[in-house]
């Protein structure tokens, strides 16, 4: 426990994409907010400043002066970080994000917790506005900007449910086990499970461990919602002491979407429970991997008692997450589109929606190898095979190569021989600037350019919009 309620908590790592919306939620809970971090940029910024919340660009012993009551430490911050060593030295109370949601957000709710490699985030995002829809008032808390809820990722609607999107990376530089572990799901959804994470886990087994442990922490008159092909998710639960539920595109599913067609710019299909009908989604996101989570997100609230009515509403008005398929602009006919897409599978499913989105019209394909797992070798052979849905593939340098030994670093000169070998038009850059160069004189109008990172990489999306337009206005 935590001991007495505090009046002044400082948030080391505030600008995080999770650590911002709980600063908010402290905020908007009436404690008096500070916070520290490094390079501190919207959305973070601008949420941190609209809530009036005091951050400190860098890290300070200053910043902790006076003392606050409780500082939460965030998983980016380690041992030698000046707060940290100040915070052990004046033995000043500090935390982890998920222990503060666990002892102050958490109790009193039912705990809806959404996990998985993959379409976590976009799945707590349609949950949170369909039990909104539904007028059920959900606390949430997603690892992402959701325009729904005019770009909040967080909500303290005061209702029965709290909303979460269970993360497996680990909690604290003291807690080296994962995020999710501190929400005890009392419904809970696995998305998938596949190997990621390779600065901290060494193989596929190591995150099915964490997988399993969760799984056990769902008590008896809970839930869990598994998508029922993965045959990795079928094996950590296995041995569930609750109802297990299984969703898919196929018959052997208890929960079945079907009858998929993409027209007028929206997807639509059946929800069928055990052979039968539900209800019918139309929504206007593309892509086999976002059905995936709307039936997810569909069965969780039909089992709650959330009307097909709402569920219907809120899917059809949903407008997904930032940075998850979002156009970012057109010029001279040439669209720019964004996508969080971090693991060889996610690049796939990201380009084969977009495929479905813009039909007919060539997809370039840019990829920053950022993540922890992506800038590794692990997928060096799997990653061609993925970028091969593109029509062309530009591949930027390595984030941060050189912590990595080149033994271990992913080789985007490699990829793209890959490609060129399999005929498939390919390059690697140096820099995201010389991307854009590329591209505004290659692109034509009619193409689409997907630009694929975790990250920011280098604000390559306004740089190729702008290459584009300085283009348009020389050649009048």
């Amino acid at each position: 426990m935590l001991g007495q309620k505090p009046e002044h908590i400082h948030v080391l790592g505030v600008a995080g994409s999770a650590m911002a919306p709980v600063a908010g939620m402290l905020k908007e809970s009436g404690f008096r907010v500070t916070g520290s971090d490094l390079n501190v940029y919207p959305p973070a910024s601008t949420l941190l400043d609209s809530l009036g919340i005091r951050w400190n660009e860098g890290f300070l012993e200053e910043n902790l002066q006076p003392a606050p009551d409780l500082a939460v430490v965030g998983n980016i911050v380690a041992r030698g970080n000046p707060e940290i060593e100040y915070i052990l030295d004046e033995k000043i109370p500090y935390c982890s994000m998920p222990e503060l949601l666990e002892q102050y957000f958490i109790p009193g709710h039912t705990s809806i917790v959404v996990a998985g490699t993959h379409g976590k985030t976009t799945t707590t995002a349609m949950l949170a506005w369909i039990f909104h829809m539904a007028g059920r008032r959900p606390d949430f808390l997603v690892g992402g900007v959701i325009p729904n809820f005019n770009d909040k990722s967080y909500g303290l609607g005061g209702g029965e449910e709290f909303i979460i999107e269970g993360d497996e990376y680990e909690t604290a530089f003291f807690d080296r086990g994962p995020k999710f572990l501190h929400y005890h799901p009392d419904e809970l959804i696995l998305t998938s499970l596949e190997y990621d994470h390779a600065d901290i886990f060494p193989d596929l087994a190591a995150i099915a461990l964490q997988f399993r442990r969760l799984v056990n922490l769902v008590p008896r008159r809970g839930r869990i919602l598994i998508w029922g092909e993965s045959p990795e998710l079928r094996d950590v639960s296995a041995k569930t002491f609750c109802p297990l539920e299984t969703f898919g595109l196929t018959a052997g599913c208890d929960w079945q979407a079907g009858d998929l067609l993409w027209q007028d710019s929206a997807t639509e299909f059946r929800v069928v429970f055990r052979g039968s009908e539900v209800t019918r989604i139309r929504m206007p996101l593309a892509g086999r991997h976002n059905v995936l989570d709307a039936l997810a997100a569909t069965a969780l609230a039909y089992g709650r008692g959330v009307e097909c009515q709402a569920i219907e509403q809120a899917l059809a008005t949903f407008q997904g997450v930032r940075k998850r398929m979002e156009i970012k602009g057109e010029a001279r006919g040439v669209l720019v589109v964004e996508d969080f897409a971090h693991h060889p599978t996610a690049i796939k499913l990201t380009l084969e929606a977009t495929r479905t989105r813009w039909p007919g019209q060539k997809i370039w394909a840019a990829v920053e190898p950022r993540s922890n797992t992506m800038r590794r070798k692990i997928f060096q052979d799997v990653l061609p095979q993925a970028l091969m849905v593109a029509d062309a593939v530009l591949i930027g340098p390595v984030n941060r190569a050189q912590l990595l030994g080149e033994d271990q670093r992913l080789s985007p000169e490699q990829i793209a021989d890959s490609l060129l070998e399999r005929g498939r038009p390919a390059k690697a850059f140096e820099s995201a600037d010389e991307i854009a160069e590329y591209l505004a004189e290659n692109a034509k109008s009619g193409d689409v350019v997907m630009v694929m990172s975790n990250g920011s990489f280098d604000g390559l999306s306004g740089k190729v919009l702008e290459r584009l337009k300085s283009l348009a206005g020389t050649r009048r």
